[in-house]
């Protein structure tokens, strides 16, 4: 069987407290489930998912696929789950304390039928891909490779919060082997040292990846491409719960763009369906193309 999408990374349970809410426990999050639920959310078929999980949380997340009509997740048990405590203050900034970090994802870990799918999406949230899993994907598939880059600038301190760190020279080659690279405002910060968004988006260009997106929270995003570099609005909306919209921008633009390959509408889809997501909190979040597309006619008329 071909696969449309195989969205490769941890997933995590979360604790999240933010102004607005704050989660009952740990709940389903990380960057490769959010992209990946998305994606099933809104029709997307022939998807799967790659990761580690601990025996503690493995029959919870089977059971929380099943909810969404989704079985037989391909993923490997680790020694423990992965996952953060996320506390957002009144401005929007968050810390991260690690609740448990899963094993890394090999090639060993990539089934043979996930081989052979239209687009990857690489969503790690703590450091379990590398170079060498990147590499291997490149020269043994011919999808198109998404990246989100956070979990490759996440370190862990002593005191077990997360901080931002880049070995640049080694994220530079793995930027130059994927289609397109999609990092917070933050975290470009990180991987190219400027502040300028537009100025990291035209950077990460230039290093190889054919497609560069810096997503700017409610401030929307900035896409570059070879030929030109574009501010992509923000659906206004009244946020809950950020955790997970850069996620969702990612499965969603690979949704679109698979029937379009149309960067920057597919952008502004993207930028449409991740105001759905601040709006809830947690895995149950609401996605249909429909209502998607209705916020698009809003967003940016010209694209319907």
């Amino acid at each position: 069987m071909a696969y449309d999408l195989v969205a490769i990374g941890n997933p995590v349970y979360d604790i999240i407290h933010t102004p607005h809410i704050s989660t009952k426990g740990r709940v389903l999050s990380g960057c490769s489930t959010n992209a990946y639920l998305a994606a099933t959310k809104l029709g997307m078929k022939n998807v799967a998912i790659i990761g580690c999980i601990g025996k503690d949380f493995y029959n919870r997340f089977i059971d929380d696929l099943k909810k969404y009509g989704i079985s037989s997740p391909k993923v490997k048990i680790s020694k423990e789950t992965g996952g953060f405590k996320l506390i957002y203050d009144m401005s929007g900034n968050r810390t991260l304390e690690v609740l448990g970090i899963a094993g890394k994802i090999t090639k060993k870990d990539i089934p043979d039928d996930c081989l052979n799918t239209r687009y990857i999406l690489l969503g790690p949230i703590l450091q379990e891909i590398d170079f060498d899993l990147v590499s291997f994907l490149k020269e043994t598939t011919n999808s198109k490779v998404f990246l989100d880059p956070q979990g490759l600038v996440r370190k862990i301190s002593p005191d077990k919060q997360i901080v931002y760190q880049s070995e640049r020279e080694n994220v530079k080659k793995i930027v130059s082997m994927v289609d397109f690279i999609k990092p917070n405002e933050h975290e470009s910060v990180v991987i190219t040292g400027t502040s300028d968004p537009f100025v990291s988006a035209k950077m990460l260009v230039e290093w190889g990846t054919p497609v560069a997106i810096v997503t700017l929270a409610e401030k929307g995003s900035v896409v570059c491409n070879r030929e030109e570099i574009v501010r992509i609005p923000a659906y206004k909306t009244s946020a809950i719960d950020p955790t997970g919209a850069g996620d969702v921008y990612a499965g969603t633009f690979i949704f679109e763009y698979a029937k379009t390959e149309n960067v920057f509408s597919s952008c502004l889809f993207a930028s449409a369906a991740a105001s759905i997501m601040v709006e809830h909190s947690g895995p149950d979040f609401p996605m249909s193309e429909e209502e998607v597309r209705q916020r698009l006619m809003l967003l940016s008329p010209k694209y319907q």
